[in-house]
């Protein structure tokens, strides 16, 4: 099982949980698995638009007392 980055982005709002996000997956290898754990509600659809547009996998997404958590698989 590979290594999980966490990327905590709790308290910025759009667009900086994505921007991060994609700095982060820039410097990953294929396969590697992002989890990142924002607070934006606005986040859960960036997200799974962001993936969709970049072939990214989101390979989980949750939601916990207002944190939600996305793993995030580098196409």
């Amino acid at each position: 099982m590979s290594t999980v980055t966490v990327l905590d982005v709790r308290g910025l709002q759009c667009p900086l949980p994505i921007l991060r996000a994609k700095k982060a997956l820039n410097g990953m290898a294929s396969g590697a698995m992002l989890e990142v754990q924002a607070t934006d509600p606005g986040a859960v659809a960036d997200f799974q638009s962001f993936c969709r547009q970049t072939g990214h996998i989101l390979r989980e997404q949750t939601e916990t007392d207002g944190v939600y958590v996305f793993r995030i698989e580098h196409a």
